[in-house]
Parts: structure tokens; sequence; C-alpha cells
């Protein structure tokens, strides 16, 4: 199986101290109340301190064809980066343009992180994939963010063949490793999703089950990945 595993999960009320009223002696003065403090005047009032925009981090623009994912539940099309990824998304047209995704379907759908295609359709059976690894370009300044695309694999760094997966969220754990001097770490992102990310988030609210190739990811009721094609 060349898929892979990896799952993240991040995520008092002290109750108020009773009081005793205390009843002043008599005779005795009432507390000294402390005086208002002097508030400058408005021409003094100070500036107010701009604050810092955190911006959510993005990929660069990505340059090369698109492929549209027509599915049983709506499209979703994909900007290919070739200059950052060519050996990934030549790994990817080549399937495209042999058909092999067609009839299959999105097996796996794990809420909150991805969801994948690949080679198996929408009863579970897998088709055939050519041998011969794809080299894994995971250092090539992508990174798997909201609505990135990359190559799924198995344990092995170029192991990569037919299957890719849509992140649902910013999956940067599953990026190449800074320590990393080459390509044995991550997973190579090779493209985003532009177009149907609506459709990205329903496939991955979908309920799931046991029956397909990744017990407790698989659709029950299958997304099927009715046509991949290369857009002019």
């Amino acid at each position: 199986m060349r898929n892979f595993l990896i799952g993240l999960v991040l995520l008092f009320v002290t109750p108020a101290l009773a009081q005793e009223a205390q009843t002043p002696a008599a005779g005795a003065a009432p507390p000294a109340q402390a005086a208002p403090a002097q508030q400058p005047a408005p021409d003094q009032q100070p500036a107010p301190v701009p604050q810092a925009v955190t911006q959510a981090p993005t990929n660069p623009p990505m340059t090369g064809p698109k492929i549209l994912i027509s599915t049983s539940m709506g499209d979703i099309t994909l900007q290919l980066d070739s200059v950052r990824a060519p050996k990934s998304v030549a790994n990817v047209l080549r399937y495209v343009r042999e058909k092999h995704y067609d009839n299959t379907a999105f097996y796996r759908v794990a809420h909150g992180f991805v969801i994948q295609m690949g080679s198996f359709d929408a009863k579970g059976k897998g088709r055939g994939i050519h041998p011969g690894p794809v080299p894994l370009e995971a250092n090539n300044g992508l990174s798997n963010l909201r609505g990135a695309v990359a190559l799924g694999r198995g344990d092995a760094p170029d192991s990569a063949t037919a299957e890719f997966y849509i992140n649902l969220a910013d999956n940067t754990p599953l990026d190449h490793k800074a320590d990393d001097p080459g390509n044995t770490t991550g997973y190579a992102v090779f493209g985003q999703v532009i177009s149907g990310m609506d459709v990205v988030d329903a496939i991955g609210a979908v309920p799931t089950g046991d029956n397909g190739p990744m017990p407790g990811q698989a659709p029950v009721d299958p997304i099927v990945v009715k046509k991949v094609s290369l857009l002019k």
C-alpha cells in the first residue's frame, strides 16, 4: 500500500471568593477613597498602537498546466507547478493522458486532514500502476497548505505512483524537513486547487466507514471520479 498515515491533533473557571461584609466600628470614619486618576486632555491622548497583521501562509504562484477533476459531487480544478515539481507533474499527466483516473474514486477521507484518490474504484478495486519510482520533489519550496495537492508515497522517498491527496487544512508536518539536505523527507506538493474548494470541503465532510482500502476513512457513499481532463 503506497499510502501514508499521518495524523496530528492539537488542542477554569476559578470560583469567586466570597468576601465577608465588614461593618465599620461605631464612630469610625469611612474608608478613604483614592482620588480619580487625572486623564490627559483629548489632544494629549496617546496614539493607538497599530496591531501587527498576521497573514496566513501561502504558496507562491504556480506555473504549468491545469487539470479538471469531475466528480459525483462537483468539479475541482487544479493548477499544477511544472517549474518546481516537473517530475511529479509529468507523472500525474501521464496517468491523466492514459485515462487512469477515469471512473476511480476518492477512496480516502481523513476529516480535517486530507482527501485522496488515485488507483481505486468505487468498489475498492485497485487498478494497475506504472512500475518504477518517481523522484521525490518535496524540497521544492512548496508547502502542504490548505488546498495544496501532493503525491502520496510509501516509506521509500522515491515510491510515489498515481496516488495524490488534497490538503483540507495546513499540514506543514508533511513538508520536507529543514534538517534534510536532500529529498528524502516529506511529500511533494505539485499543485493547488484554484476552483472547487467548496467541493473538496464537501467531500472532506462525508461520513466514513471501513469499506475501502483505508479502514475508517472510506466514504460510506462512494465519491466517484468520473473523469480527469487536461485543460488547454
